[in-house]
């Protein structure tokens, strides 16, 4: 956070910012997780990763990847610059294909950071990228949503506002995130502009930039710019950018012209490799898990030809496919061995990582949607993921942002949340005064323990119902979509923005003015 641009937003809307002065309703969203009230900090796991994989088998992918990328090579598409960088470092450019010696790709990623701080315009709100973080992010890139009507339909830029105001105000959200829906009502060469003030504008959280072309990641720097100033960005992250692969072994213009607007600014990228099993990888987990590590080889070292100590992500997006159908599937055991297995590498190359999410296939957020969900957000949290995006949100494969799953997800991440603190073994925690009142045969409701601790002992989910059957028959048997619905409309009509300087404000809404102005709509 810049000392002299942010020091109004820092001062003059701090206590609105951290949710003081709600009350009750405040401290009861501190002890349930279901806000809106005061944010919880970025999770540092206190529990152990979960690892599949040996040492051996570590090695055996390694030397496999290191195969593909001398042998086999990785393509970067249309991109000159990126090809003579390549030429320069020492690796054998083939037209468009480049093969890498072995040990280039490793060597060049020395000089990137192990851990960084991702900076918001609020400073309470910055959180540590790597090491034994966790940050959750929302839903990214459906065209579509599921509104609070029940109606599936194209997102507006209006949804777009509300999934920021939502995620600002989830407890266990770190990130207000990036395109959390895409909105079609504006033209698709202006619309990232509307997307970035909208996370400057209604949250204060750290907020992703735009990568859909080089030009728009310079807008996304430009305003970031107006919001730390110049010297700021330059030297501090303040967003994370989504870079994927192109599976098969492919980097294109588009992507690889974003990375290079990002990486020169020391702005992050996020390398994914977007791997379907059995489409865009081998329908093995250790095929791809190999094909895996090459890719994101060779993007995450480019960062660092672009510049030095530029910050870079160890990312992977894995889910399988019907080999009936052809459609992704979620909540399945192999993705999740991939994503394991992934996070141990990442940890070998010292990255940080990311994968995961509340990932489903199911079209409304039913029994389905939830037990992929949880079968995926379980392997993020323990395989020790670092930046975890479709945290909330998900529906349909990720055509869809939906309100109520949100909802309902957010309700998980403070469970994840807590599962994270790991064991408390202090005085208070271990109890022996409470056992030691109780003694055999009795209860523990009424010690002294018990009475002291109830209100911060469990985790308490403000949405679902642990009621007898008659009190949920009479308050009128509703599905926990519809006391999600219930509770979205709460928060959104309840929502109050972060502040935000007025000349800052006004600045955004002049540049964006301008950027408008100096070209025609475009729809494609």
């Amino acid at each position: 956070m810049s000392d002299v641009t942010d020091q109004g937003a820092v001062e003059g809307g701090g206590r609105r910012a951290r949710g003081e002065g709600r009350g009750a309703a405040a401290r009861r969203a501190s002890r349930t997780g279901g806000g809106p009230g005061p944010s919880l900090p970025y999770i540092q796991r206190k529990i152990r990763e979960y690892e599949v994989l040996d040492e051996e088998g570590l090695q055996l992918i390694e030397r496999n990847a290191d195969t593909i990328l001398e042998e086999i090579g990785i393509e970067f598409r249309d991109d000159a610059e990126a090809l003579e960088l390549w030429k320069q470092a020492g690796a054998d450019v083939r037209g468009q294909r480049v093969h890498f010696p072995k040990g280039l790709c490793r060597e060049l990623l020395k000089t990137a950071p192990s851990e960084f701080t991702w900076h918001a315009r609020n400073p309470e709100r910055s959180a540590q990228v790597g090491g034994k973080a966790t940050i959750f992010a929302p839903v990214y890139g459906p065209p579509f949503v599921r509104d609070l009507e029940g109606n599936r339909r194209y997102a507006t830029i209006e949804d777009f506002r509300n999934f920021v105001k939502l995620a600002y105000m989830a407890p266990s959200m770190h990130s207000s995130g990036g395109t959390v829906c895409e909105p079609v009502d504006i033209p698709v060469n202006k619309r990232h502009l509307d997307m970035v003030y909208s996370h400057i504008k209604y949250s204060d959280k750290p907020f992703m930039g735009s990568v859909t072309a080089p030009e728009r990641a310079e807008d996304t720097i430009a305003m970031a710019k107006i919001v730390f100033g110049d010297d700021f960005v330059e030297n501090n992250c303040v967003t994370l950018n989504l870079i994927n692969a192109n599976s098969p072994m492919v980097f294109d213009e588009t992507m690889v012209g974003a990375l290079k607007v990002y990486a020169r600014h020391n702005q992050a990228c996020v390398l994914s490799p977007f791997i379907l099993s059995g489409a865009m990888s081998p329908v093995t987990v250790a095929g791809t898990l190999t094909q895996i590590l090459a890719e994101v080889l060779a993007g995450a070292s480019f960062t660092q030809l672009i510049r030095k100590g530029a910050p870079v992500l160890f990312g992977t997006f894995a889910a399988s496919i019907s080999m009936q159908s052809g459609a992704p599937t979620f909540g399945t055991p192999e993705p999740s061995l991939v994503s394991y297995g992934a996070a141990q590498l990442a940890r070998r190359l010292k990255l940080p990582f990311r994968t995961g999410g509340s990932l489903c296939g199911s079209k409304v957020p039913d029994a389905q949607a939830a037990h992929e969900s949880a079968n995926t957000l379980n392997m993020t949290l323990l395989a020790g993921t670092n930046f975890v995006l479709h945290a909330a949100g998900w529906l349909e494969g990720g055509l869809i942002s939906s309100y109520e799953k949100f909802m309902i997800d957010q309700d998980q991440l403070g469970m994840m949340q807590k599962m994270a603190e790991g064991v408390d073994l202090s005085e208070n925690a271990q109890a022996l005064d409470a056992i030691r009142e109780v003694g055999p045969g009795s209860h523990y409701l009424g010690c002294a323990h018990t009475q002291a601790n109830f209100q911060t002992a469990f985790y308490r989910s403000p949405l679902a119902d642990n009621n007898s059957f008659e009190q949920w028959e009479v308050e009128g048997e509703k599905r926990i979509e519809q006391r999600a619905n219930a509770l979205c409309r709460s928060w959104l009509e309840h929502y109050e923005a972060p502040y935000l300087d007025p000349e800052i404000d006004e600045k955004l809404k002049a540049f964006i003015a301008s950027r408008k102005d100096s070209m025609p709509d475009a729809f494609t």
